[in-house]
């Protein structure tokens, strides 16, 4: 048996070296939901770059290749790079993907255009005018297999063009995929879920207490306290917070940059006032209050109650008389020289 490899980096993935063609670990590897690629050359773990490795994974991997008789080797490099980089790499091979696909179905559209030429030869091939199959004569035979034939090219040149428009329509989504990565109220989510996530990490960390229960009766609380994080387990914390912090810092530089560039709008508290109106799912809403992070609108059905709406998901502002707003530097600007805008819902 040969001596195999699995390594991990977070550039290149969890990936394993080693493995020929027919020395049975191809079996193992499926099992253990290893994929192959062909573009690597190699057998990886799917979903495991720029990621901590799947250690559960991979002892299970290199335990049952021992099993089999392999020599197994586990090289793990568990330390993250910089968001830039990740998010540089993550473009440019977005960018391949796309030119491979656009290759994929100009060749397919190519098959598609020649099935449809042989599709025409064959229906030219057919007498002219309809003429019926003359059964029993010496062209029956003759005329039969013309007409299969032109079915069978017909049906050829039909499952081509499906599969021509379906590699289109692939292309055309991959070509989207880095933008809508990069739209701005994306941006502005992954935002408030990294803030989230590195505020969960620091309690963590420094430990913390909740109240799980009150006694209505005697107010005696009933508290869970976690201590702060401590040996193995504290440094992994540490190297996630390092981490989560780091994307955190880029993509609040791409809302910045979104936000100087007019393609997003640093709506708050500051510049949005009870009686505006906002743009929000393609209508007007009146806002009856201003929160931290939301504004309050009235339902959005019809119904009695009111809605939340986040800063990040309002699409345009006017003020109660429907002149629009605009932010300018973090201030309110209203244009008193516009005409008023639609009615508030």
């Amino acid at each position: 048996m040969s001596a195999l490899t699995i390594t991990h980096t977070h550039a290149d993935g969890t990936l394993i070296d080693g493995t020929a063609r027919g020395d049975g670990s191809a079996q193992i590897l499926k099992a253990q939901r290893w994929r192959w690629s062909r573009n690597l050359g190699s057998w990886y773990l799917p979903q495991s770059r720029d990621r901590r490795a799947k250690r559960t994974q991979i002892d299970a991997t290199a335990t049952a290749l021992r099993t089999a008789g392999f020599t197994v080797e586990v090289d793990i490099g568990d330390t993250y790079r910089p968001t830039a980089d990740v998010e540089s790499d993550k473009i440019a091979r977005q960018a391949a993907r796309v030119d491979a696909l656009d290759a994929k179905a100009d060749r397919k559209a190519g098959t598609a255009e020649a099935a449809w030429a042989a599709d025409q030869a064959a229906h030219d091939a057919l007498p002219e005018g309809g003429e019926p199959i003359k059964v029993g004569h010496h062209s029956e035979t003759r005329h039969r297999r013309a007409v299969e034939k032109s079915w069978n090219a017909l049906s050829k040149a039909v499952a081509a063009e499906r599969e021509a428009a379906t590699a289109r329509g692939r292309v055309d989504a991959a070509a989207k995929t880095t933008d809508r990565r990069y739209a701005p109220v994306t941006v502005a989510r992954r935002i408030d879920k990294l803030t989230a996530e590195l505020r969960r990490l620091e309690r963590d960390r420094d430990g913390y207490t909740r109240t799980l229960h009150t006694n209505k009766q005697t107010g005696q609380k009933y508290v869970e306290t976690h201590e702060a994080a401590s040996g193995d387990y504290r440094e992994r914390i540490l190297a996630e917070i390092e981490h989560t912090a780091d994307e955190l810092v880029y993509w609040k530089g791409v809302r910045a940059h979104q936000i100087a560039a007019g393609t997003a709008t640093a709506y708050s508290r500051d510049v949005v006032a009870v009686g505006d109106v906002v743009r929000y799912v393609g209508h007007f809403h009146r806002v009856l209050k201003v929160n931290a992070k939301t504004v309050t609108i009235g339902s959005i059905v019809g119904g009695s109650w009111t809605d939340r709406v986040p800063y990040t998901e309002i699409r345009g502002l006017r003020d109660g008389q429907g002149r629009p707003v605009r932010i300018d530097d973090g201030a309110r600007v209203v244009d008193t020289d516009a005409d008023t805008g639609p009615d508030a819902a």
